[in-house]
């Protein structure tokens, strides 16, 4: 069934108005999701997949249509994330690999860096995920199994497959969050959580506002490289993100995304080689550590062990493409 489910929709005109809805939805017991381009969000609804009787705009919230260079609102269409538009050209190059041109238009910044994760056993139709008795992230009160790992209900390891994520993270970006308990602003590869209903650290009736590059952000050279089932629409299977300050390697980052519950950076890894790095033989050695360092699990349409092989890959393009050999 693809007909929208019915709910209350809310368009608060600033972000005072949007903080007093949520709580005082949340006063009454009433559940909400924060909706900014809906690309995501509303398809889902159709599927039934966990909709809400309220559903709260950050349309016109004008702080959240606000884009500069250094900060980007919640609300800017993926669309409008170009080069000539003073975005920084990794940041525009991620976007141009999300979706369709089509899709671009409407989705946002808020939207990808917020993704749901994503999981076989949950993005399918209601009934489909009924015949199987549910699963652990949509289990309709039923304390279903998860179906990647079965025989634990602990912790849900759907994936998290949005494309703007490690570029940001690889750029050392920050986000503004705002909720009923006031503004706070934290790094983004603090915002996610490993766990696949969780997903990130905002609190109740809290969301993004908008997200923040450091000062020193274009003076780093960025690549992006992704793996997807077809090269127009599909999500990523696997993404690798690389930057640095071109020739010095101690600024070098890398971080990835659609492997694990979570975006991650990859410091770990990189640090060490870094620090006394040898053309040729130290990009093989992270390449083949980025690789070793991710765990992608059976809910995607390609197999882990694939996705985790093309890590190498893309991460050694990556590399080679911001000039780091």
């Amino acid at each position: 069934m693809m007909l929208m489910p019915p709910f209350t929709l809310h368009h608060p005109g600033s972000i005072e108005q949007a903080v007093s809805i949520a709580s005082d939805l949340m006063s009454k017991g009433e559940e909400f999701d924060w909706v900014a381009g809906g690309t995501d969000v509303l398809p889902n609804y159709k599927w039934r997949i966990n909709p809400k009787p309220h559903v709260i705009s950050l349309a016109k919230i004008p702080e959240a249509n606000q884009v500069t260079p250094y900060e980007i609102g919640c609300m800017t269409k993926l669309s409008t994330l170009k080069e000539e538009n003073g975005i920084h050209p990794l940041i525009a190059e991620a976007a141009s690999k999300i979706a369709s041109s089509l899709i671009r238009k409407s989705a946002t910044v808020g939207g990808n860096l917020c993704l749901d994760t994503r999981c076989f056993w949950y993005n399918q139709s209601e009934d489909w995920r009924r015949s199987i008795d549910w699963c652990h992230k949509a289990d309709c009160g039923t304390g279903a199994d998860c179906r990647v790992i079965p025989n634990q209900n602990t912790l849900c390891v759907a994936t998290y497959q949005g494309d703007l994520a490690p570029n940001f993270m690889a750029l050392g970006a920050q986000v503004t969050l705002i909720g009923p308990e006031g503004e706070r602003t934290i790094a983004l590869s603090e915002f996610y959580q490993l766990d696949g209903m969780k997903k990130n650290v905002l609190l109740p009736g809290e969301f993004m506002l908008k997200v923040t590059l450091p000062k020193d952000s274009f003076d780093y050279t960025g690549s992006y490289q992704k793996l997807r089932v077809r090269e127009s629409w599909d999500f990523p299977e696997a993404g690798v993100s690389a930057v640095w300050k071109k020739g010095d390697y101690s600024t070098l980052r890398i971080a990835s995304t659609a492997l694990e519950s979570i975006p991650k950076t990859h410091e770990e890894q990189v640090s060490p080689l870094a620090a006394a790095w040898q053309k040729g033989t130290s990009l093989s050695e992270l390449s083949d550590a980025v690789r070793k360092s991710v765990k992608p699990v059976n809910n995607t349409a390609l197999p882990p062990n694939y996705r985790k092989s093309v890590v190498r890959i893309l991460t050694k393009r990556a590399l080679k493409n911001i000039g780091c050999e």
